[in-house]
């Protein structure tokens, strides 16, 4: 986005979209009772602040990990990196994932000190993919604005990995979506 109030307009504009599917879509995570009732998630509102422009510091052992699940279930994913912010005065180290070591796009689950009070207490995920989140020079956008709560915050019938150890956070993140009521 070219300029601060593009770019705020953008994530508005998503949040919208989003919105209009959870209300209307029957593929929905919402079931056609809430469907009927469904005025809006709830977000924080649009911070600059949590916007980073940051390097990927990607690893040089892609190791795989196995992730617990909403389910008591496992996931395998790769750690591909880790982008490292100051919020608070305080360094933050996210590691940046990818299901498959062949595709682009990088997820970036957490939780924060914020989880299970103002958001969903297993935490939340931002996705980052190369087209919209890489700069020209090869950074990346980590945009917490963009933090969504993944599906089984909605429904039990969902099973959704839970952010590993390492990206519990001791900050709050005021960005992004936040718990559905």
């Amino acid at each position: 986005m070219s300029t601060t109030d593009d770019w705020r307009a953008e994530i508005e504009a998503q949040r919208e979209r989003k919105d209009e599917y959870f209300g209307t879509n029957p593929r929905s995570p919402l079931s056609p009772e809430e469907r009927t009732e469904f005025d809006g998630l709830e977000y924080y509102p649009v911070d600059p602040d949590y916007r980073f422009v940051v390097e990927l510091d990607e690893s040089d052992e892609r190791e795989r990990v196995v992730v617990g699940t909403s389910t008591d279930g496992e996931q395998e994913y790769v750690e591909w990196g880790e982008f490292t912010v100051e919020r608070d005065g305080e360094r933050v180290t996210l590691t940046a994932y990818k299901g498959d070591p062949d595709e682009e796009r990088l997820w970036v689950p957490f939780r924060d000190a914020t989880s299970g009070d103002e958001t969903y207490g297993a935490g939340r995920y931002i996705d980052l993919e190369p087209e919209h989140h890489r700069t020209d020079d090869g950074r990346w956008v980590l945009d917490f604005n963009e933090a969504y709560n993944p599906t089984c915050a909605y429904s039990d019938r969902y099973e959704c990995p839970l952010p590993p150890t390492d990206n519990w956070l001791d900050v709050p993140i005021e960005a992004g979506e936040k718990a559905f009521h």
